[in-house]
């Protein structure tokens, strides 16, 4: 029977935490990592733990936090991350050792008065290997979950002629954007991304919303916390910006759109489809195996952003699930 011993973050150990991240485990990202993590400082109150075998190999870790809500405890994995969940050492990723990560983990939790527990776990296009060992020993152990949808291009199911996997609309709108003497550039200077925040902040403020990264941050990302992750583009059409995108790569895998935004003004130029086409393109000539416009979902997946999932359905792409799992302990 495998003993498992868990000991909390204390921040001394990070550079470990992330190379068992991105370079040990099975569905660990940058985003599980403490260097894209930390950028949050105080605003969470840490609850990350290490799981160690008797000889003090790393077996699991779980990038988390504590959340107290209506009196409950809460460990939510992690609030500052789109995946957080169980990450898992590949060389321990069978049913013996995920029994043993779900015995020490849940015994943890109760002892340490958690009431509830909500784990996010990595999109399977993003993972070296998929979750289905995971998601069956939280099934087994009585979890719930909810799924919100996503939208990704599998390069290798996808035409060479690009504007061939569009829809007609899509492909029509891609063809009249090209009469209209738009260029697409890779941002480089402050006053290029500021504005595409401009864009992006116009866009989400007819949906009484604001971007999840400050403008700070995004700068931050780009110059140097995660400037081999971080890329961000741009739609113009003489020196006037219609469109712009911040893309997130994760490895050699995934070239993930995070924020995708045009001008209200210019949409009749058909901005988007142009900026579309023109990162699927930049996307494939690299070498990524998979192209993802990330979820069109809200409130935990019940809601569905029709028009925005037809446009990004229009493009040719599959739909993936992200799965988050929750359980109450009383």
């Amino acid at each position: 029977m495998v003993e498992l011993e868990i000991k909390l973050y204390d921040g001394n150990n990070r550079e470990k935490w992330d190379d068992f991240v991105m370079n040990r485990s099975v569905n660990g990202t940058f985003l599980q990592t403490k260097k894209f993590l930390d950028y949050h400082g105080d605003r969470f109150e840490d609850a990350s733990m290490i799981m160690y075998k008797g000889n003090g190999t790393m077996v699991a870790v779980v990038p988390a936090c504590t959340i107290v809500e209506d009196g409950q405890k809460i460990f939510s994995a992690h609030s500052g991350s789109t995946f957080g969940g169980i990450v898992v050492a590949e060389e321990f990723y069978n049913i013996e050792h995920m029994d043993a990560i779900m015995n020490a983990f849940e015994e943890y939790l109760v002892q340490n008065g958690y009431t509830k527990v909500c784990l996010k776990c990595t999109g399977d296009i993003f993972a070296r290997q998929n979750g289905n060992l995971l998601y069956y020993f939280l099934f087994q152990r009585g979890y719930t979950s909810y799924d919100e949808i996503s939208f990704y291009i599998d390069f290798s199911q996808y035409h060479d002629d690009i504007a061939s996997n569009f829809v007609s609309a899509r492909r029509r709108g891609y063809k009249y954007s090209l009469k209209n003497n738009l260029t697409f550039k890779k941002l480089q200077t402050k006053g290029e991304i500021e504005s595409f925040y401009e864009i992006l902040c116009d866009n989400l403020r007819k949906f009484d919303a604001v971007p999840v990264h400050s403008l700070a941050e995004i700068i931050d990302f780009r110059e140097t916390r995660l400037r081999d992750i971080v890329e961000v583009y741009g739609v113009y059409q003489e020196d006037r910006m219609l469109a712009g995108s911040m893309v997130f790569l994760f490895g050699d895998r995934v070239f993930h759109t995070q924020y995708l935004a045009a001008d209200q003004d210019c949409l009749n130029l058909y901005p988007m489809n142009f900026m579309d086409y023109n990162l699927i393109q930049t996307a494939r000539d690299r070498g990524f195996r998979y192209f993802s416009f990330g979820t069109s979902t809200y409130e935990h997946g019940k809601v569905l952003n029709k028009s925005l999932a037809e446009f990004k359905e229009g493009f040719g792409t599959q739909c993936g699930l992200n799965k988050t799992y929750v359980k109450n302990f009383i």
